[in-house]
């Protein structure tokens, strides 16, 4: 089987073409960072001039938190980090600044607790106390990290679930974020983790760990580009909060691009979207990107009941998947029953499908499409599936959907028939190989 070529360059125009069908386009995710990585004139701070060793022994934190804030308070730059192996807890970035990695340079998590402090966070949907990240940001604009290098977090340090234990990266509440051209490590938790964020674009970006690599949560116009994640859990999850705690704050993860990605999942799905979903995620189009592996399946939809909110405008678009499932969504009953004290009442904690819409599609699978734990009371409301080739063992079974519409649908391998459907309404539904 052929899958698609997957280019390896990536434009801010192109980003601008992917979203011209958003209501809001992505100039302001590309342009400000663009222009402050152009800058000539921008002020450079090397790590080792404010006492850091890098011989992966002595404790550099505090050299790198007083070059990082020396940038800052100085109207922002580069912070450079230079080839060694710099051993820290975590760091907080300021405004208008970036670090940048050098080749060779590798930023190791340090083991102990204690040098990550204890804060609000978000985890898996709510606010609760839990540890600070390797490094952090809250509240700050123009920021980013560059590569070639390397950050390493510590499995120690990550492997605590109460209180949630450190991820590598997040940034909370910040504007104009780019991550470009290094790579990712995570033994025991979350590898990175914008949360409030405005306008990131992150990129060219490999990602290895045991579980999710990048979680995007209540972020809105958000770009994710030639990147490589290798992960246990979700290789990419979309999130926006959880039960009445998410759904008062009401904050969508809105707006987003996933391109040119290529994607296994040990265990999970290679794209999460869920389970915490009860301020909303909208408007995400996922193109151009391979899907090597999945323990479950490529594209997972997932929520439950309780939770509120609504999914609506996601869509796919030349995507290559090789292993597990295609498609799957739940919007009854996947993800965690903790909230049990905190949900949405009534017919409005039943979470919404709409618009959902997937082309160009070449598998080498098991199952094909999975949508049948959709309540009758909040049918999905607009499911295209068009010209998706190749093999799978099992085919589609759709239930209580209206506005589906199918076509172009060459699969072989299957043992049963293409398509079973329950309480559905749409076209192609009886021959759903037929051209549109």
């Amino acid at each position: 089987m052929k899958f698609c070529s997957i280019s390896k360059t990536f434009s801010f125009s192109t980003t601008l073409a992917l979203l011209a069908f958003f209501p809001i386009g992505m100039a302001q995710a590309a342009a400000p960072t663009d222009a402050i990585t152009a800058a000539p004139t921008r002020k450079s701070y090397n790590v080792r001039d404010f006492g850091a060793v890098g011989d992966n022994t002595t404790k550099d934190t505090a050299a790198f938190q007083k070059a990082l804030d020396t940038c800052a308070v100085n109207g922002g730059g580069d912070v450079v980090v230079p080839a060694g192996v710099y051993l820290i807890g975590s760091v907080q970035m300021g405004t208008q600044t970036f670090l940048r990695l050098a080749e060779g340079a590798v930023i190791n998590g340090s083991p102990d607790l204690d040098d990550y402090p204890m804060m609000d966070i978000r985890w898996e949907g709510r606010t609760e106390q839990g540890r600070r990240s390797l490094i952090y940001a809250m509240n700050v604009d123009h920021i980013g990290i560059t590569g070639p290098g390397t950050i390493q977090g510590n499995p120690a340090a990550a492997a605590s679930q109460n209180p949630r234990g450190a991820l590598v990266l997040e940034p909370i509440n910040c504007t104009d974020v780019l991550w470009d051209g290094f790579t990712v490590t995570q033994g025991g938790n979350w590898a990175t983790h914008p949360t409030y964020c405005t306008d990131v674009v992150i990129k060219n970006l490999h990602i290895t760990g045991r579980r999710d690599g990048i979680d995007i949560d209540s972020c809105k116009h958000v770009v994710i580009d030639n990147c490589n994640v290798d992960t246990g859990d979700d290789s990419i999850s979309l999130k926006s909060g959880r039960g009445m705690d998410g759904a008062r704050l009401a904050k969508a993860s809105e707006d987003i691009v996933i391109s040119n990605c290529t994607l296994r999942c040990r265990t999970f799905a290679c794209i999460g979207i869920g389970s915490e979903t009860s301020g909303g995620v909208r408007n995400v189009r996922i193109e151009h990107c391979h899907f090597v592996f999945s323990g479950s399946t490529a594209i997972y939809i997932k929520t439950r009941i309780g939770r509120g909110g609504s999914i609506e405008n996601i869509s796919g678009d030349d995507l290559a998947v090789q292993a597990g499932g295609f498609l799957q969504v739940n919007l009854i009953s996947s993800g965690n029953q903790n909230t049990a004290d905190d949900s949405v009442d009534g017919l409005v904690g039943y979470p919404l499908g709409r618009n959902f819409s997937f082309s160009n599609v070449r598998v080498a699978c098991t199952t094909l499409v999975d949508i049948t734990k959709i309540s009758p009371d909040k049918p999905l409301d607009g499911l295209t599936l068009s010209n998706i080739t190749g093999t799978c063992t099992k085919g589609i079974t759709l239930a209580n959907i209206t506005n589906a519409k199918l076509s172009g649908i060459q699969i072989t391998g299957q043992p049963a028939a293409l398509v079973t459907v329950n309480n559905v309404t749409g076209s192609g539904l009886d021959d759903a190989s037929a051209a549109k």
